[in-house]
Formats: structure tokens, sequence, C-alpha cells
């Protein structure tokens, strides 16, 4: 008979990746994020033949931010809840009802047939409120109220693309598109809370690895700055207010993100990769709702390149650093990352750079068909994270590795 330890080392891929959120849906959420601007747009040429009267651009919007950040957030809340709250976490076949649910509302996304839009929404409301009802079962049974504020970001998140899903399926655009922009700004919400509690504890094991200290303590006061002046542009926006006032508001929340980005400057160590890329994470947020507030102001951009600094750039950089910090920690890791995870962060930056800068006027369009170039290198930072690191998160022997943070 097989020893315990022998017998969890011959696992096969599919049985490691179901042993923890991140190790699933963080891969699919890369190779969503990858492949699925690219068949867009090189290989379809954003003309997809079967959406009609849905235009291709709002397929592409609501994909990318319930498909990629979707998985994102799934991968993230049932890793960091059961290690907040000390719980169980959810593995085997209840992530993987998860990943079907999600997993089927994106191959509707990417046909892109109006027909099955039913399908769609179905699919992508039963994983949000599965998280949901996770989220809130764990608070209860710990009695805690650390989750509370995911729960309400969720939630507003949840119904946000609920109105944007229903509206798509009985053909009313403008409203689909209202309501996609605020799923999109809602996710920004969840990002600064993600970035609050993410980057203190990386931070301190930056400076003192041992972590028999605690060198790097901010300001409680800003932990909660930049969600919490997203919530009240937000409230903004549901109310109606005029452009101006929005602008002001946009720019308030921007502001509170550049804020944030100050506490990257820890000396020397500011230049880790991690540090750097939670900097450029805020810094891009920031700079996309203050572009945002700017542009009713009477800037001379449009609204849709913000969108891509903040919801691109800012997620996006945010997104590739969760990835290579948590595939660092949970897999018994120190920081430190490699050449290839290096490259995933530039390329994000230069993809963000080339999708939104042109539209600014900030830089002349690159040749060749338009997005082309920013999603043959959007699509390999994603790649390259997933070729480093795909082969620790299905390594066996990392399973009952010690999570250092």
């Amino acid at each position: 008979m097989l020893s315990q330890p022998f017998a969890r080392q011959s696992l096969p891929w599919w049985r490691v990746v179901e042993d923890e959120g991140f190790r699933l849906f963080f891969p699919l959420a890369a190779l969503h994020a990858a492949l699925w601007p690219f068949l867009w747009v090189v290989v379809l040429a954003m003309d997809l033949p079967f959406a009609d009267p849905i235009p291709a651009s709002l397929w592409h919007a609501s994909e990318m931010i319930l498909g990629s950040w979707g998985a994102v957030l799934i991968g993230f809340m049932t890793t960091s809840a059961p290690e907040w709250t000390d719980t169980p976490r959810l593995r085997g076949m209840s992530l993987w009802r998860i990943a079907i649910l999600w997993g089927t509302a994106r191959v509707m996304g990417l046909i892109a047939w109006d027909t099955l839009l039913w399908v769609s929404l179905v699919c992508d409301l039963a994983w949000m409120g599965t998280l949901i009802y996770y989220l809130i079962h764990t608070s209860i049974a710990r009695r805690t109220d650390r989750l509370l504020p995911f729960i309400g970001w969720i939630t507003a998140l949840t119904s946000s693309a609920a109105v944007a899903r229903f509206s798509m399926a009985v053909g009313k655009v403008e409203l689909a598109e209202e309501a996609i922009v605020l799923t999109g700004l809602i996710f920004m919400g969840i990002l600064g809370l993600a970035i609050g509690r993410i980057s203190v504890p990386v931070a301190n094991h930056v400076l003192d690895p041992t972590e028999e200290s605690v060198p790097f303590r901010p300001h409680p006061g800003k932990l909660n700055l930049s969600p919490g002046l997203v919530a009240v542009a937000l409230i903004g926006e549901l109310l109606g207010l005029s452009g101006p006032v929005t602008g002001w508001l946009w720019i308030a929340a921007g502001a509170a993100f550049v804020d944030r980005m100050t506490e990257g400057f820890i000396g020397r160590t500011a230049f880790r990769t991690e540090i750097l890329g939670l900097m450029a994470s805020a810094g891009f947020a920031g700079a996309g709702l203050i572009a945002l507030g700017a542009s009713r102001l009477g800037a001379p951009w449009g609204e849709v390149p913000t969108y891509h600094l903040a919801i691109m750039g800012g997620i996006g950089f945010g997104v590739i650093s969760v990835f290579a910090i948590a595939g660092k920690f949970h897999t018994g890791q120190r920081l430190g990352q490699g050449w290839m995870t290096r490259g995933a962060y530039l390329c994000i930056g230069a993809g963000v750079a080339l999708r939104a800068a042109p539209a600014m006027g900030l830089m002349p369009w690159p040749p060749g068909p338009p997005h082309m170039l920013a999603s043959l290198v959007w699509a390999a930072g994603f790649t390259l994270w997933l070729i480093d690191y795909l082969p620790t998160l299905t390594d066996p022997k990392t399973l009952d590795a010690e999570q250092i943070c």
C-alpha cells in the first residue's frame, strides 16, 4: 500500500488544481485574458457574425470584466477568505461546479451569439451568487465581519452585471453599455480593497523575510479610502449628478489610488517586482479615474480610453501581481520573480499603453489593424506568467507547502 505522502505526490494535475481556488482559477483567468482579446481582434477582426443587434465592443467589454476579472475574483476570494477566517477552503467538485458555470458563460461570450445571452445571464449570476453565498456562510460560521466589505462589493457587482446581461438579452444596448461601465467601475472598488489587504503583508515580508517584526504600518485611515471614494463616485453616477460633479468625484477617487502608491516607497526594496507591480496597479487605476474625471471637465479625449487605463491597466497590474504573489506564497516559496514573470509585467504595461495612449492623442496609432499590436502584447504578458507558474501550480509536491502569509 502506498504511503500518503507518496500517494499525494503521484496525483494527476487535475487533482492538484482542484485543491485550492487559485490553482484552478488563476490559470483559467490568464488563458481567458490572453486568448479572448487575441481571437476577437486578430482572428475575427472584431467581426462577430452572430452579434446582432448587440455590438461586438459590448460583448468584448462584458467578457473581459465578467470573464477574465471574474475568474480572478473567484480564485482570490476562495483562497483568501479561508486564510483570513481560518476555515476549510473550497476544493474538489465545489470548485469545478463554479468553474463549469463560469466557463459556460465564457463560451457563450466567445461565440457572441445574442440568442444564447440568456444562458450566459443564468451562468454568470449563478457563479456570482454561489460566491456571495460562500462568503456569507463563512462569515456567519466564524462570526466575523472581515469579509463584509467584499460581500457588499460583490453583491453590487452581481446586481450591475445582471442589469447588463438582461439589457443585452432584450436588446437595450444603451442601458447595457451604461451597466457594463458601472460593472467595471465597481471592480475598481474591489481592486482598492484587495490592494489594501495585499500590499501591507507583502511590504513587511520584503522588508523582513523572517516576519519576526512588522516594520511597515500604514495609516489605518488609508485602508478603505480608495474603495470608499469609488463608492461615493458610483452613488453620484446612480443619482444622475451632472458630468462636472461626477468628474470631480472620479478625480478624488483616482487621487486616493495615487496616494496608495506611496505605500510602495519603502527604500531600496521598492524596486522589487512585487512592490512595483502593486504600485503600478494603484497608479494606472488612479491615472485612469483622474483622466475619466478630466474628460468630463473638458479634457480633449473621450471616456473609453480612460476606462482602459483604469480597468485594463489598474486591474491588469493588480491581477498579475496577485498571480505572482499568491503563486509564490501559497506554494511555499519566497518572493522573487524570474525573467518570464518580469516580462509579463512589462507586456501588461505596454499593452495598456498601446490601447489607451493613441486614443487619448498621447502617441500615434501603431501600424497594422486597430488594436492588433496591443492585443498581441497583452496576450504575451499573461502567457509568460502562465508558462512560468503552471508547472508549480500543478506540482503535487506543493500541495502541503507552508503558506508564508
